[in-house]
């Protein structure tokens, strides 16, 4: 199967799917895996990283243990589309906010925000985000539970299949 997605081929493809899975597999382990030296595993990491595909790597942290309790995403709506750029400016200060969307549909910005507790959030919505110029409203919805966070699986046959 020879797919060429971005630049990327078979074993760019079959490199991701391990690293997707867990991303502190070895490279020497994605290099048996893969039926390849480890150098060649190096340079296709080099080169994902140049074309952009790969951006870097993050721990996945339990906030809860760290004691932030509340998640929750905001639906931004702007006085006017012309202000996003000074908008999001402004946002990406916020240090709760740990995703931002430019959104099609009802909100023009659409947050994902961490905080310790209810009054935290009361607090960074009324003296933070709703100060910020050209936020016109909010609304608020709090996540309960999330049963589901991954990254997207890719659809490849890789060569023990």
């Amino acid at each position: 199967m020879n797919l060429k997605v971005n630049g990327l081929d078979d074993l760019d493809l079959q490199i991701l799917h391990i690293l997707i899975k867990d991303s502190r597999t070895p490279f020497l382990e994605i290099a048996r895996q893969c039926h390849v030296s480890g150098g060649t595993i190096h340079v296709r990491m080099k080169k994902m990283e140049d074309l952009g595909i790969i951006k870097g790597t993050k721990m996945i942290i339990d906030n809860s243990k760290l004691g932030y309790d509340v998640c929750c995403f905001i639906g931004i709506y702007l006085d006017k589309a012309n202000t996003f750029k000074e908008t999001l400016e402004q946002l990406k200060l916020i240090k709760e906010i740990v995703e931002l969307h430019y959104t099609t549909g009802e909100y023009t910005i659409f947050i994902k925000v961490i905080c310790k507790n209810i009054a935290d959030l009361q607090n960074l919505l009324m003296n933070k985000i709703q100060k910020v110029d050209g936020i016109q409203r909010t609304n608020t919805f709090i996540s309960l539970y999330q049963p589901v966070d991954r990254n997207i699986e890719l659809d490849i046959m890789t060569k023990e299949q």
